[in-house]
């Protein structure tokens, strides 16, 4: 497990597990006694109390209903699931196609005032073009063996949702790694237009964007996963396997304070421009 996947899930997993002891220990049952009742093995409730086995809903019912706290079980359940909620394997994510799972955050996207992000090697959604989304998507589809091919709807989600980049009181910044100017998704062509579109996009009163040159020192700060965060209620970190909800508040002080850092570091308007300008160039080569 990723580091920043065990501080913020395993935390949450902790927090509703010491719950579970104390709920037992108040009501005056041995570890052995919430067992023989409930009709498990007392290594399950070991397991459970140590954070080391997710409890089921029905675990949940079984607990309160021996500790007589019948009352704290939609209360616990809707804690499982939002522990649950906070790592999402792509698997899991991705089972009723692309689309879903892009129009599961608008209602996010919609009410965030203040939106941050940082990619290292690819133009973040809400810079994109219809081309590089669609070859971004197609690629996922095929990486992950996808069975819903549901990609143009996926697109057309994605590309509705960039009215808030335009309407609103929404403020953007973004900040992007140089490499992020070179990477080919779908060919030369859809790079070209898609850095086109960012020269055009960057001059909008709500966006800002920077981009960190090569050049630059990065003794003190240097490339981490990519991120994005929504206000202050939470960040979004995407993983190999998958993506982690952060909302912990000391845990989003952190990501916002990563992204500061690498703010100092970025270039922006002329300077900016120029590092795009140079990429198109070197395409045109």
């Amino acid at each position: 497990m990723n580091h920043s996947q065990f501080s913020s899930a395993q935390s949450a997993r902790q927090a509703l597990a010491g719950r579970l002891q104390e709920i037992r220990l108040d009501a005056g049952l041995s570890a052995r006694g919430l067992s023989d009742a409930a009709g498990w093995h007392e290594a399950k409730t070991s397991r459970i109390e140590h954070a080391k086995q997710a409890p089921s809903d029905a675990d949940l019912r079984a607990w309160c209903e021996v500790c007589s706290a019948a009352k704290l079980i939609p209360e616990l359940i809707a804690e499982l699931r939002a522990v649950n909620s906070m790592w999402l394997d792509w698997r899991r994510a991705e089972r009723d196609g692309l689309k879903q799972l892009n129009v599961s955050v608008r209602d996010l996207y919609e009410r965030t005032k203040q939106y941050r992000s940082y990619t290292q090697t690819m133009i973040p959604g809400l810079l994109q073009t219809s081309a590089y989304t669609t070859a971004v998507l197609r690629s996922i589809r095929d990486r992950r063996q996808i069975s819903v091919d549901d990609v143009a709807a996926a697109v057309t989600e994605r590309l509705e949702r960039q009215h808030i980049l335009r309407e609103g009181d929404h403020r953007f910044a973004f900040i992007l790694e140089t490499a992020a100017l070179r990477c080919q998704v779908g060919g030369p062509e859809v790079l070209t237009e898609q850095l086109r579109h960012l020269l055009d996009v960057m001059s909008l009163p709500a966006v800002s964007l920077g981009i960190i040159p090569t050049t630059v020192d990065r003794t003190s700060r240097w490339p981490v996963e990519d991120f994005y965060v929504f206000d202050n209620s939470q960040a979004n970190v995407e993983l190999v396997s998958g993506f982690l909800t952060v909302t912990h508040p000391r845990e989003i002080a952190m990501y916002a304070e990563t992204f500061a850092a690498f703010a100092k570091l970025a270039v922006y308007g002329p300077a900016a421009r120029a590092l795009i300008v140079a990429a198109l160039d070197e395409l045109q080569l």
